[in-house]
């Protein structure tokens, strides 16, 4: 990471968290529990817990350092809450250039749009300064509302891949798609 992320839009910040944003990590995390649940691995209960939150916060900042993933977390402007999530993860150079794109929105801001226009500016981001050529997200097929979405943002649908990941505690079908540089 050579300089600190900060993405701006109309109604969010989105930044890599700092060790400070612990605490509001907890909350959004204790707050969406229930709501993204079902679209997330089981989780241990040390994930709702401080001191865990603080460890992913490190652990996302040495990602971001040595270029594998960037962790970003929506603010909203005055950065005093969390509002949702958008990770590029699964970083690969060479030939590839491209990543997988993962995200969630807090259950008070389903539906705003503000999904769409963080994950625009963080798309933005990825293709220029990352110099990205490639960004996979992969979604449930039920998941009616990230398929809309995608393809909004400009994803096209690649593939279908059966039991693709362990998803609250079942192996889940998962529709593959992947959005490549406009200019590319």
């Amino acid at each position: 990471m050579n300089a600190p992320v900060l993405l701006r839009t109309a109604h969010t910040r989105i930044r890599l968290p700092e060790p400070s944003d612990a605490p509001g990590l907890l909350r959004y995390r204790l707050e969406n529990r229930a709501h993204l649940a079902p679209w997330e691995p089981l989780r241990e209960e040390s994930y709702y817990a401080l001191e865990q939150c603080a460890q992913a916060i490190a652990d996302g900042r040495e990602a971001a350092r040595l270029d594998r993933g960037y962790p970003l977390v929506v603010f909203a402007p005055d950065e005093e809450e969390i509002l949702a999530s958008l990770t590029l993860s699964n970083i690969v150079r060479g030939p590839f250039q491209a990543c997988l794109l993962g995200y969630g929105v807090g259950i008070r801001r389903q539906g705003t749009g503000l999904m769409h226009e963080a994950l625009e500016a963080g798309l933005a981001w990825a293709f220029g300064e990352l110099g990205l050529h490639r960004v996979m997200a992969n979604y449930l097929p039920r998941n009616e509302r990230s398929a809309r979405l995608l393809q909004r943002l400009g994803f096209e649908r690649e593939g279908y891949a059966r039991s693709y990941l362990r998803i609250a505690g079942r192996w889940e079908d998962h529709v593959l798609t992947a959005r490549i540089r406009p200019d590319d």
